[in-house]
């Protein structure tokens, strides 16, 4: 068991720590060897709780047994049947298990709360620079605030803490505190005695590290707004301890837990009493000598029942409390460490190992044989199926090349002399019946080593479709040139006019004026055209 002295008192670290013992398992469990420990224990929670429930259920018995004539023997017996029956009415386990589940995430959160002042620390080393004594006491003095924050919120809800700094001399004793800064504490006090003040030393903090800066130690705003927010952070954290030290798991809950628990156990004692009338019920014999589910169901719900009001409050002296006496001692050595004796300072600047590789090919080992493979995707073996794809590729290639071949062929035939495939398909007298006249879906049966070839006057099926494409384009030209490029209109009075479209000129139009100039050209003498007439000027 560790020790720390402080003002020459001993102070047992009591958090109960077996991680080791568990670090891995074994054929025969390792919580078994966890169960012959006393300190931090369940025995040590619930002995006397069991000792006293054991008494009563034995002076129960005798009293039955020996003391009480024929019709007490009647009244009790009848009292061991109404318990035994109506005992389960107690919903114990959930009330238990849900107000267990609450203390337990309420204990974690609180030790995650507890703050650290590493990361402040290491803020302050970076961004106050200078060797100079001015800098050095800024860096030490801001940690200093910073960890008396911390010890006055401690002596706020750990009594242990309290009774190592029962006052503020002993604060000042142990170095986190001046006596000018106490007499401003104190001032403060007097003045505000209903509120903490724990909040002063982080104001302290804040005023120095803004000094810095108009000094010029801090050389940028960015650090110096870093800096105040880990301080707030920090000053936040603080607080949330003293409202969790404020604000508990509601009382009623915790008394109707209480209730029920030993209440559960008052009905047990009764209704798992031996008694004459059912002695010869197979089970009820075994209670006539020892009642031993029945102390083991007291030890587990007790047990439970123990575990909350142990961890309700981390912070008292329980032997799994938190450590924050160690805590204290531990932050102000680390801060003082990282703010001045490491300060700037980091060891000579060396090629490592591996400056000519770049980067490890194989880490070395101790024991070889602790070398283990790197861990595996979990769609790793999708791999050999991609493979077996690939094996298979050649194959279902060929395959589907000649199902595409048999399909074009039966379903579609052989292209008429006017290229197209209609000439195969004849719509008969009905209502939407089409039927194919000549092929049919037999595929042929092919081995593996025959070769089908098609014929000369079978196309590609891409000609296909662009042929389709191309019949579809000559269709709507020629119904573009079939319109008329007048139409007649009557407008609201009734009187006609026209409207003449313009249309982009046809390639067979543009064809024939080609040739029109052509011959223009060749025969300059009728290159002049007679005017129109009339008529054809009004057309």
């Amino acid at each position: 068991m560790s020790r720390l002295t402080f003002n020459q008192k001993e102070f047992f670290i009591m958090t109960v720590t077996y991680t080791s013992r568990v670090s891995t398992s074994s054929v025969v469990s390792n919580f078994l060897g966890l169960l012959v420990r006393w300190r931090g224990s369940i025995y040590k929670l619930v002995w006397l709780d069991l000792m006293v429930f054991f008494g009563l259920y034995c002076l129960l018995a005798v009293t039955y047994r020996l003391l009480v004539n024929e019709e007490g023997k009647r009244f009790f017996e009848a009292i061991i049947s109404y318990c035994e029956k109506n005992g389960t009415l107690i919903p114990l386990s959930f009330v238990l298990g849900f107000f267990v589940r609450i203390v337990m995430n309420r204990w974690w959160d609180q030790y995650t709360t507890i703050p650290w002042p590493d990361g402040i620390a290491i803020l302050i080393s970076t961004s106050i620079h200078g060797s100079d004594d001015r800098a050095r006491v800024m860096r030490r003095t801001i940690l200093r605030y910073v960890c008396l924050c911390q010890v006055i919120v401690f002596t706020m809800i750990s009594p242990r803490v309290k009774r190592r700094f029962p006052t503020y001399n002993h604060i000042i004793e142990a170095g986190f505190l001046l006596e000018n800064e106490k007499k401003i504490i104190e001032a403060m006090d007097q003045a505000f005695p209903s509120y903490p003040k724990h909040w002063m030393p982080i104001v302290w903090a804040a005023s120095i590290v803004m000094r810095a800066r108009r000094e010029n130690k801090i050389r940028d705003d960015y650090a110096v707004k870093t800096i105040i927010d880990e301080l707030n952070q920090f000053r936040g954290n603080c607080g949330f301890l003293l409202y969790y030290d404020w604000i508990s798991v509601p009382l009623v809950y915790t008394q109707v837990v209480t209730v029920a628990t030993y209440s559960f156990f008052l009905f047990s004692i009764l209704g798992q009493q031996w008694n004459e009338k059912h002695a010869d019920e197979e089970g009820i014999r075994i209670r006539r000598w020892f009642p031993i589910l029945t102390v083991l169901q007291f030890f587990f719900y007790m047990g439970w029942l123990k575990v909350a009001e142990t961890l309700i409050n981390p912070f008292g002296e329980d032997d799994d409390d938190f450590e924050l006496n160690w805590i204290i001692d531990r932050n102000i050595t680390v801060a003082y460490c990282i703010v001045d004796e490491m300060h700037q300072e980091h060891p000579e600047l060396v090629k490592d190992q591996y400056w000519e590789e770049v980067f490890p090919n194989e880490m070395p080992y101790a024991q070889p044989s602790m070398r283990q493979n790197p861990p595996e995707a979990s769609t790793a073996y999708m791999e050999s199926q991609s493979k077996l794809q690939k094996r298979h590729g050649s194959a279902t290639s060929t395959l589907s090349t000649r199902s595409r071949y048999n399909f074009r062929q039966n379903l579609l035939g052989r292209p008429s002399a006017t290229g197209s495939y209609s000439d195969s398909i004849q719509m008969e007298d009905g209502p939407s019946r089409v039927s194919f006249s000549e092929n049919k879906f037999d595929l042929p049966q092919d081995d593996a080593n025959s070769s089908h070839k098609p014929s000369q006057s079978t196309i590609d099926f891409n000609e296909l479709i662009e042929q389709r494409r191309r019949e579809r384009r000559e269709r709507i030209r020629h119904r573009f040139l079939d319109m008329q490029s007048t139409h007649l209109r009557h407008d609201t009075s009734g009187a006609p006019y026209t409207i003449t479209v313009l249309r982009p000129p046809s390639d067979e139009a543009l064809s024939e004026n080609q040739e029109a100039g052509d011959g223009a050209q060749q025969d300059p003498s009728s290159s002049k055209d007679p005017p129109p007439n009339k008529t054809e000027k009004q057309d």
